[in-house]
C-alpha cells in the first residue's frame, strides 16, 4: 500500500506544477522487478574483475563508493583508471524482461499537465530500453543522462543546476521523483517539490531527511493516481 508523508498532500503540492522530473531506476518501474539487483551484481563482478578483489571485498568497495562518490562509476573513476563506457556497457549489458508494459503508469504519466523529463544516473541506451519496456517511452521529452552531466553523478548540486539550466526548469514548478533520498536534497533546495519512493533499501534511506521530503511512497503508479485523483 502506498504511504504518503502525514497521509495528506504537502501544501507545495497546492501551487502550480508543470515540470515533472523523474529518476529512472527503481523509480519508474517497481523495485519488485528486481531489474537493478543485476545491474547491481554486474557491477559488483565489474569491481571484482577489474581490482582484482574477491567478491566480499569488491562488494564493500562498490557501496562506499556509491555512498561517497554518488555512483560507483565516479568511484572508480576518482581512484583508479577505468574507461566509463566500457564501464556503462558492461554493467548495463542484463536482461530486460523482467520489465513488463505498465499501462496503469503510462495512464497515470499522460494524465500529468506540462513537461516530463527522466534525469538518471544510468546511460542514455540503458533508459530508453527500461522505458521502451514499460510503454512510455514516447511520453517524455528527454533523457538527461550521466553522460550528459560530464559523468558526474547526482546528488551532486552542480548537476541539478545543469539540468535545470539546460531545460529552462522552474524549480518551483518541477516536481522530481526519486528512490534515493539523498538525491532529493539538491533539488528540495533548488524549489523543487519533492516525493521519495521508499523501496525498504538501506542505500536509499542515505541522508534521509523528513524537512526535505514532501511526500513518500512506495508505489509511483499509485501516488500518482492518487495525486490526480485526490
Amino acid at each position: 500500500m502506498q504511504k504518503i508523508k502525514d497521509q495528506n498532500y504537502h501544501p507545495t503540492f497546492d501551487t502550480p506544477r508543470d515540470t515533472w522530473v523523474f529518476d529512472l531506476d527503481n523509480t519508474l518501474y517497481a523495485a519488485e522487478c528486481d531489474l537493478f539487483s543485476q545491474v547491481d551484481k554486474r557491477i559488483g563482478d565489474y569491481v571484482q574483475s577489474f581490482l582484482g578483489l574477491n567478491a566480499e571485498d569488491a562488494r564493500r568497495l562498490q557501496k562506499k563508493y556509491l555512498v561517497d562518490h554518488g555512483t560507483t562509476l565516479k568511484g572508480l573513476m576518482a581512484h583508479h583508471d577505468v574507461d566509463p563506457h566500457h564501464y556503462l556497457d558492461s554493467v548495463h549489458d542484463i536482461d530486460f524482461s523482467p520489465i513488463k508494459r505498465d499501462d496503469h503508469l503510462r495512464d497515470a504519466i499522460t494524465r500529468l499537465e506540462g513537461r516530463k523529463i527522466v534525469f538518471t544516473n544510468a546511460d542514455n541506451s540503458y533508459a530508453r530500453k527500461v522505458m521502451d519496456r514499460l510503454g512510455i517511452d514516447d511520453l517524455f521529452e528527454d533523457v538527461f543522462d550521466i553522460l550528459e552531466a560530464d559523468l558526474e553523478p547526482k546528488p551532486k548540486p552542480s548537476v541539478y543546476d545543469q539540468f535545470i539550466a539546460k531545460y529552462g526548469i522552474r524549480a518551483d514548478r518541477a516536481v522530481m521523483f526519486e528512490d534515493m533520498a539523498r538525491n532529493l536534497i539538491p533539488a528540495h533546495d533548488r524549489g523543487m517539490a519533492t516525493v521519495w519512493i521508499n523501496t525498504g533499501s538501506t542505500w536509499g534511506e542515505v541522508d534521509h531527511d523528513p524537512d526535505i521530503i514532501h511526500a513518500e511512497t512506495t508505489s509511483l503508479s499509485a501516488w500518482l493516481h492518487g495525486f490526480l485523483n485526490r
